[in-house]
C-alpha cells in the first residue's frame, strides 16, 4: 500500500512537471504584424499566457473564456497566446481571430519561448496545448494548467481565486 501511495505521489510530480512556482522566462515575440510582444510588457499586471493551437477547438473555447476574464478584469489582467510556427502562420493566425473574436495579441514562437516554459528537454520533449500559465504581476509563475484540468468546470472559479490574491499564493 505504501508503495501504491509513494508511487501515485511520485507521479503527480511528474504530471506537474514542476513548471509553476518560479520565475517566469523572458521571451520577446512578434505577432502577424510583426510587434514585438516582451515579458517585460506586463510588469504590474496579472499575465495569462496560452499556449495554443489554431486548428485545435478546446484551444478555440479556451480562447473565448479567456476573452471574459480579460474583459472581467480589464488593467488588471491581460492575455497573451503564443502559437508554434510552423505550422501557425499568419493565415491562420488571422482566421482564428476572425473565428474566435479575441482581442489579445497572438504571437509567434519558434520554440524557444516553449522549450523554457515547459521545461523541455530532449527526454521531456512535450509541449501540450491548450496550456495556461498564469504569471503574477511580479514576473512569478504561480500557477500553470493542462488541457485536462482547463477542459474541468473548475479552472475558471481557480483562476478567479488566484487573481484575487495579492501574489497569486
Amino acid at each position: 500500500m505504501r508503495y501504491f501511495i509513494l508511487l501515485f505521489a511520485a507521479s503527480a510530480l511528474l504530471i506537474g512537471q514542476g513548471l509553476s512556482n518560479r520565475r517566469a522566462p523572458s521571451f520577446s515575440l512578434p505577432d502577424p504584424t510583426l510587434k514585438q510582444y516582451d515579458l517585460l510588457d506586463y510588469r504590474g499586471k496579472w499575465l495569462l499566457i496560452d499556449f495554443m493551437q489554431t486548428d485545435s477547438a478546446p484551444c478555440k473555447e479556451l480562447s473565448k473564456k479567456l476573452e471574459v476574464i480579460k474583459q472581467k478584469y480589464a488593467g488588471k489582467v491581460e492575455i497573451l497566446s503564443v502559437v508554434i510556427s510552423p505550422p501557425a502562420n499568419q493565415q491562420t493566425v488571422a482566421q482564428y481571430i476572425a473565428e474566435t473574436k479575441i482581442t489579445s495579441p497572438v504571437v509567434f514562437d519558434q520554440g524557444q519561448m516553449a522549450i523554457s516554459y515547459f521545461r523541455a528537454t530532449p527526454q521531456n520533449s512535450k509541449i501540450d496545448t491548450p496550456h495556461v500559465f498564469a504569471i503574477n504581476p511580479q514576473g512569478n509563475i504561480v500557477k500553470d494548467w493542462t488541457q485536462p484540468q482547463l477542459e474541468l468546470g473548475a479552472f475558471l472559479p481557480e483562476l478567479e481565486r488566484v487573481l484575487a490574491t495579492p501574489a497569486g499564493k
